[in-house]
């Protein structure tokens, strides 16, 4: 087999089996789980292939016409570029959506939707993988979409239950919202630059030969930015995500790992050179990344339930990828979006496992719990070493990854020339908001990992202990699938001067001094935490630390910062109350002329039906007057001329 085809094979296997499950599913129920789990792994397996055989290798491009748009030099193809990003990133994709569905034959067991959920998971996994392979924006678009509608059905899995249906819909919705100014941006893009190739657009805007600069850059790269930020949960758009906990587990660790929010990321670091075009895009995207970070981490140290707290460390890693892009290394940024994928799928399956065996996903009430680190082991040791990542403690795979990303930082403040290439060097402004937003963020993201492990796993003090429900214990294939993805959680950093073979052939290796500063403020956060929580611990009072460390910030940060209140305020009741006004005058004038139109007709043919008698002597009266009164008429016009 050739790596064209098995390339094609990746994202076509999931699709099909998709398309059975959904034609079948119902008839043949005992089928779902095969045709589920196999394809994607299998799939997974493909692209291991693709990527071995790319490995140190020129990119493999492959397209053919879909179909012409009118214009002869714009047509839309169906293409493939496997470069070194695509391909590695196409592992990641494949490899834990196949963990996803195989999570969720134990998670899921018994669930009378495990049919549809099955099916529409393969084709999550198949727009994603669209998306990772595609050479042509407007395919990429329909992966791009494809994923919102996923998600949409998957978030509102327990339609039965309010909180699932408002998340569904305001995760459609907000996405939505930055999809309307990014199909703008690939269209302004793609008539600019006279193609919707990717591949064809980097080149010429990378070439210093082809004199080819965009008319609009800061307009597009802003444009464009709008659907990556709904996409990737990036401020002001990130407050769908935290609701999507909604859906089930295995849903949020296949979004929050390698669907949906990492396309965003993904998207940019094709498409640097277009960024990179406008300096004011780049800094635009530190600022917007240094507030995601910041913001992120805070939040998440205040909330209660487990799977919010990953939510929004999500978001904070998201923008630890969209600091590494705003410098201009998109290979920092995409070997962060790889380990980060690896760990985050493992912290949320692990979670999963705790809230079916504690019952529940706060984590005061977990803190209430004792032996639950004996009654769940696998996911005692699979969040220790996902927290651990999560927290960039070295060998883990997160430091590495993390360091690459402030090391870019450090590069950008300190050397204009930082980039790929001199064509992307990244304003030095644009490395100071990332610097620093950076190295706060490592402080506070140990501190809320540390709390979330006290929490789970301290034992209480026996004044405070609950007994444990008699909780579903995990099956072996969830189990078995956390012990997976503590691999790579551990190992992978380690293998940052390997995957330069893949990736632009820049360095990844971690810097002393930003090293030391990261890691020297992630071991403030955890220390501050657990000093705060030994304390209250002691004294036998609440245990939890957020509260003392946050101060009069807790609550604030525990809603969010009240952006869902802002935007109520300002989006929602402004435009509930347009459409009021809108219902009001469509039914008390539009429908009142409606009526009115409706009406004098039948008034009119009232009017004559009563004329019409059948009585002659009537039609002849009434023909006599009608002549009279004519007569008098003519007469009296006659002497007044």
């Amino acid at each position: 087999m050739n790596t064209t085809t098995a390339a094609v094979l990746v994202p076509l296997l999931p699709a099909l089996a998709a398309a059975v499950i959904l034609l079948t599913g119902r008839r043949a129920p005992g089928y779902v789980q095969p045709l589920a789990v196999v394809p994607t792994l299998a799939s997974a397996a493909l692209a291991v292939f693709v990527a071995v055989r790319q490995s140190g290798r020129e990119p493999l491009l492959a397209s053919t016409e879909l179909t012409p748009t009118g214009n002869p030099t714009l047509p839309v193809e169906l293409a493939v570029r496997l470069d070194g990003f695509a391909v590695l990133v196409a592992v990641l994709v494949a490899v834990v959506a196949g963990c996803v569905q195989l999570y969720s034959t134990g998670y899921l067991r018994g669930d009378p939707r495990y049919a549809s959920y099955a099916a529409l998971v393969s084709l999550f996994t198949s727009a994603m993988l669209l998306v990772v392979y595609t050479d042509d924006l407007v395919v990429l678009l329909v992966g791009w979409e494809v994923m919102g509608i996923c998600s949409y059905f998957l978030v509102g899995h327990y339609w039965e239950t309010a909180t699932a249906r408002s998340a569904s819909l305001k995760a459609f919705l907000v996405t939505k919202l930055g999809d309307v100014p990014f199909v703008i941006g690939i269209l302004a893009l793609a008539s600019d630059a006279g193609s919707f190739r990717i591949s064809d657009i980097v080149a010429r805007l990378s070439s210093s030969l082809s004199g080819f600069e965009l008319s609009h850059p800061t307009l597009v790269a802003l444009l464009l930015l709008a659907g990556v930020a709904g996409k990737s949960a990036q401020l002001p758009l990130h407050t769908w995500l935290p609701d999507a906990m909604a859906g089930p587990t295995p849903v949020s660790a296949l979004i929050h790992a390698a669907t949906m929010v990492a396309a965003g990321v993904y998207f940019v670091a094709r498409l640097l050179p277009v960024f990179a075009a406008s300096a004011a895009a780049l800094v635009v995207l530190a600022a917007l990344a240094a507030l995601t970070m910041v913001g992120s981490a805070l939040a998440a140290l205040a909330q209660d339930d487990i799977k919010r707290v990953l939510a929004y460390s999500t978001i904070g890693q998201l923008g630890f990828m969209a600091g590494a892009l705003a410098v201009a290394d998109r290979e920092a940024a995409v070997f962060h979006l790889l380990t980060h994928g690896a760990f985050k799928a493992l912290l949320f399956l692990a979670a999963g496992v705790l809230i079916q065996t504690a019952g529940t996903g706060s984590l005061a009430a977990m803190s209430r719990m004792r032996e639950l680190r004996r009654r769940a082991p696998d996911a005692f040791w699979a969040t220790t070493v996902g927290l651990l990542a999560l927290a960039a403690v070295p060998p883990f795979a997160g430091f590495f990854s993390k360091e690459a990303v402030i090391g870019a930082a450090e590069h950008a403040a300190l050397d204009n020339e930082h980039g790929v290439s001199s064509s992307l060097a990244a304003p030095a402004a644009a490395g100071w908001i990332v610097l620093v937003a950076g190295l706060a963020t490592a402080l506070l993201t140990a501190a809320y990992a540390t709390r979330l492990w006290l929490l789970a796993f301290h034992d209480p003090v026996d004044a405070r202990v609950e007994s444990l429900p008699p909780g579903e214990r995990a099956s072996s294939a969830m189990t078995g699938v956390l012990w997976v993805l503590m691999v790579p959680s551990l190992l992978l950093g380690l293998a940052y001067g390997k995957l330069s073979d893949w990736l632009d052939g820049g360095s990844l290796a971690p810097t002393l001094t930003t090293s030391v500063l990261a890691t020297g403020a992630a071991v403030l956060g955890g220390t501050a935490v657990y000093a705060t929580w030994r304390r209250a611990y002691e004294s036998a009072q609440a245990e939890d630390p957020a509260p003392a460390l946050l101060g009069p910030l807790a609550r604030h940060a525990e809603a969010g910062f009240h952006l869902d209140a802002v935007y109520a305020a300002v989006v929602v009741r402004p435009v509930d109350a347009a459409a009021g006004l809108v219902r009001h005058l469509d039914r008390a004038v539009i429908d009142t002329y409606v009526r009115g139109a409706a009406g004098a007709p039948g008034l009119l043919g009232t009017l004559a039906r009563r004329a019409g008698t059948g009585n002659v002597q009537t039609y002849l009266s009434a023909l006599v007057a009608g002549a009279l009164v004519l007569g008098v008429a003519a007469v009296l016009v006659a002497v007044g001329d």
